[in-house]
C-alpha cells in the first residue's frame, strides 16, 4: 500500500519560514508530478504548488509566488516545499499528492492527483 509521509509542519510567527517535506513508500515519485495542496477550516481545498516529474516545470498559486519554492530530489524520493515570509492566511493542513501532470488546471482542481498523504498542520500566528 502506498504511503506518503509529510513532515515539517508546525507553529510559527508571521514572517518566519517552514520547510515541508514529502516522501512515499512503494511509490517512485520520479514517475509522477507532485503537488502540495492545503485546506483551511471552512474553506475549500486549494492547490499551492506542483512540480513536474522531471522537475523542469513548476506552478504556484498567485498568493504564494515569490514566497514558496517547490523542489524535488528524485534520488531520495522526496519533494520539498520551502515556505518563507509566512502569513496567517497560510494556516492550513498541507497535503502532498502524486499525479499525472503539473499545470495550472491540475493545481486548481487536483483531479489528476490520485495518491494523497495524510497532511501536516501549518499554523502561522503571533
Amino acid at each position: 500500500q502506498v504511503q506518503f509521509v509529510e513532515s515539517g509542519g508546525g507553529l510559527v510567527q508571521p514572517g518566519e519560514s517552514l520547510r515541508l517535506s514529502c516522501t512515499a513508500s512503494k511509490l517512485i515519485l520520479s514517475y509522477y508530478a507532485v503537488g502540495w495542496f492545503r485546506k483551511a477550516p471552512g474553506k475549500e481545498r486549494e492547490g499551492v504548488s506542483c512540480i513536474s516529474n522531471s522537475g523542469v516545470s513548476t506552478k504556484y498559486r498567485d498568493s504564494v509566488k515569490g514566497r514558496f519554492t517547490i523542489s524535488r530530489d528524485n534520488a531520495h524520493n522526496t519533494v520539498d516545499l520551502q515556505m518563507n515570509s509566512l502569513k496567517p492566511e497560510d494556516t492550513a493542513i498541507y497535503y502532498c499528492a502524486a499525479g499525472t501532470s503539473c499545470s495550472s488546471g491540475d493545481l486548481a482542481s487536483g483531479e489528476n492527483y490520485g495518491y494523497w498523504g495524510q497532511g501536516t498542520q501549518v499554523t502561522v500566528s503571533s
